[in-house]
């Protein structure tokens, strides 16, 4: 009798399957596939950090990110029906504290607030997978340039006693992955994207007892970017 009674929950299970396999899907915002170019905008947060690498030090220098935000406008190019090439021109904002230590982990002697505003520009390839009803995961991979309004990099004064200096002109590069949501009046795009700088930012201070001249070896940007764009 248990055997029976689970053979008939089965064939019913195995029958509600096919039955939801057979029913038809709509499928919204067709006729946007089919376009060869593709215009949003997007909102979203990130997360920025710097990575620092060092030739020989007596100092440490940690960081502490903050959320930060972004907004900009997106442009793509149809290249085949599963890739896209997209700029994504757009403002981001950001604050980082540095703290000074002796060792890492140690108790810090100084504490400095950098805030950004970048201009940043991405173009990148988009390898989309084909159209799973009303959906269509994807990633991305590409280059970047970021124009820092706040680089403070003609100023006079050196990093550990004035005006913290980055440069105003840097360039990265970027890695993420998302997914299409075909809904029925707008396709929203949730995705989440990592960011990192290939040139150093630092300017270097001219004083030879800064702890910004010949200890550091590396100061670049590196952060997480997560967005909703809207076509």
């Amino acid at each position: 009798m248990k055997k029976i009674s689970f053979l008939i929950i089965c064939c019913s299970f195995l029958s509600i399957l096919k039955t939801n396999a057979q029913r038809e899907v709509i499928e919204y915002q067709t006729e946007e596939d089919k376009k060869t170019i593709h215009w949003g905008y997007y909102l979203g947060f990130n997360k920025k950090d710097f990575k620092i690498s060092y030739l020989n030090s007596d100092t440490y220098i940690e960081t502490e990110p903050t959320l930060g935000f972004n907004v900009g406008l997106i442009g793509g190019w149809k290249l085949h029906n599963n890739v896209t090439l997209r700029i994504e021109p757009g403002l981001s904002s950001n604050t980082k504290t540095l703290a000074f230590t002796n060792i890492p982990g140690g108790e810090r002697d100084s504490i400095r607030k950098v805030g950004g505003t970048y201009m940043h520009v991405p173009l990148l390839l988009k390898l989309s997978t084909n159209r799973l009803g009303n959906m269509r995961p994807y990633i991305v991979a590409g280059v970047s340039y970021d124009y820092n309004f706040s680089s403070n990099e003609k100023n006079p004064d050196d990093n550990f006693s004035g005006e913290f200096r980055m440069k105003s002109h840097n360039f990265g590069y970027e890695v993420g992955f998302g997914v299409d949501l075909y809904l029925p009046y707008f396709i929203l795009s949730p995705s989440i994207r990592g960011t990192f700088a290939i040139n150093n930012e630092l300017v270097p201070d001219n004083t030879a007892d800064s702890p910004w001249t010949g200890p550091i070896d590396y100061f670049g940007t590196r952060g997480v970017f997560i967005n909703l764009a809207f076509h």
